[in-house]
């Protein structure tokens, strides 16, 4: 079998569409869970900042890129751009319904302070593996609809529409990487992505759990009762965490790519189940994007 690549027929498709404006989402709009809702929630209101840094932390590698890299980088870039806004307007929503966020954007804020001054080589491999993170989230959101069983249509558009790009892009930071350690050693490049996979993973799970509690402390569910259905939501059911292991697992592996795993049939999926819930002028927008 030869060397695992983004598909030579892949295009990436910025789709500027919106959801929910002018309506108001309820306060556990996911099936009425609050464990659900906080995990989104939770997990938005980090994408505005986050996905800026992923955005210039690809840019800075973008001059002498070849043209089919350069070109999904600008892809890329216009692809998150757009999430940004939309998650802007859904942490709104959110802020609407009586939560403080100020905690977890002060996360955020502390989590990007730690990336100042580093070489952007280093930005470029935590971008990498925190794009890993969410290709892996985004195949199992779309592919198991228990996930998002139940929300709101506006919400859980959003969500899928989401998931359906970062899959359509999970190789763009991947192969940037690749072009620009091209002239490293395979253990250099290997021993790298390792260890900031592992120090993001920590990161991760640490700060995705902070933000649930801080918001299910504001509902005034706090406690070992409200810890252990934190951790059945993530390992037990529907248990995004136990099902996306061994995908996090492959990172690690000789040979990985992202695009070792085709699942552009998803993003077909996932455009089938939330045109519907679309405002009107985002369909006309998807129809004219996707052609």
């Amino acid at each position: 079998m030869g060397k695992a690549r983004t598909p030579a027929d892949l295009t990436i498709t910025p789709r500027d569409v919106r959801f929910g404006r002018g309506q108001r989402l309820g306060r556990y709009w996911l099936n009425d869970d609050p464990i659900a809702t906080a995990f989104y929630n939770a997990l938005s209101v980090t994408f505005p900042k986050g996905e800026a840094y992923f955005c210039e932390s690809v840019k800075a590698f973008r001059d002498g890129a070849p043209p089919k890299l350069a070109a999904e980088i600008n892809a890329f870039v216009k692809q998150e751009v757009i999430h940004s806004r939309e998650h802007v307007a859904f942490n709104r929503h959110v802020v609407n319904q009586g939560y403080d966020v100020t905690l977890l954007e002060r996360h955020v804020d502390e989590a990007l302070a730690l990336t100042k001054g580093r070489p952007p080589i280093a930005n470029l491999a935590a971008t990498m593996a925190l794009e890993h993170f969410t290709a892996m989230l985004a195949h199992e959101l779309i592919a198991n609809p228990r996930h998002l069983a139940g929300g709101e249509s506006q919400a859980a558009g959003l969500w899928r529409w989401h998931a359906a790009e970062e899959i359509e892009h999970k190789g763009v930071a991947y192969d940037t990487w690749l072009h620009a350690t091209r002239d490293w050693s395979r253990w250099t490049r290997w021993r790298v992505k390792a260890m900031v996979m592992l120090i993001t993973t920590w990161k991760f799970f640490q700060g995705r759990r902070k933000g649930m509690l801080e918001l299910l402390r504001q509902d005034g569910m706090t406690g070992p009762r409200v810890w252990a259905k934190l951790a059945w939501y993530a390992f037990g059911r529907p248990g995004m965490a136990r099902k996306v292991a061994g995908v996090w697992f492959s990172y690690f592996l000789p040979g990985f790519h992202p695009w070792q795993h085709d699942d552009r049939r998803l993003i077909a999926l996932a455009e089938s189940d939330y045109e519907d819930a679309l405002l009107p002028e985002a369909r006309s927008k998807l129809h004219a994007a996707t052609g």
